[in-house]
């Protein structure tokens, strides 16, 4: 059994397999206009551009990065003459800057080599219990304080950043 759908779903035909394949034909083509249907339409026919295009590139860094060329960036980098930043606003064109770290790493450094230090003191003090106690509390507020500056959060807000 077979069954046919015409545009609307209330108009639904059954046929079995019995019924030649005229009376299918000569229903199909009835006065009614054809259901429109899907067609595929090459992106190579039309010579209009999109509004917008996406591409794989490569960054300043070799890594895949999706690109979005935007029809519209040509007409807002320059008005008058005046170049406009990214936000669409007049003024200085985008700027790089690259941060640096090299400064928190030498006193996340420091504060490890001061641990150290103060390990080996603690070890070499054992005989003297006052000396000893002394050491374990400056060992602790190294401790304390190499925890609270050994993480990304610390590093990313003591990053120094310079304009390339």
């Amino acid at each position: 059994m077979s069954m046919e759908i015409n545009g609307n779903y209330y108009d639904v035909k059954t046929y079995s397999a019995k019924e030649p394949a005229k009376e299918k034909a000569a229903d199909h083509d009835s006065d009614k206009p054809a259901a429109p249907q899907d067609e595929y339409v090459s992106g190579q026919k039309s010579d209009a551009k999109p509004s917008g295009l996406y591409r794989v590139g490569q960054d300043e860094n070799g890594n895949r990065k999706i690109f979005y060329d935007d029809p519209n960036k040509s007409k807002q980098k320059e008005e008058n003459g005046v170049p406009k930043a990214e936000g669409g606003k007049p003024g200085k064109p985008a700027e790089k800057c690259v941060g640096d770290t090299n400064a928190v790493d030498r006193e996340i450094q420091k504060l490890k080599d001061k641990k150290k230090q103060l390990k080996q003191e603690i070890q070499a003090a054992c005989d003297d219990e006052k000396k000893t106690k002394e050491l374990e509390k400056k060992l602790a507020q190294v401790e304390n304080e190499l925890s609270q500056k050994d993480n990304d959060a610390y590093r990313r807000q003591h990053t120094s950043f310079t304009e390339i």
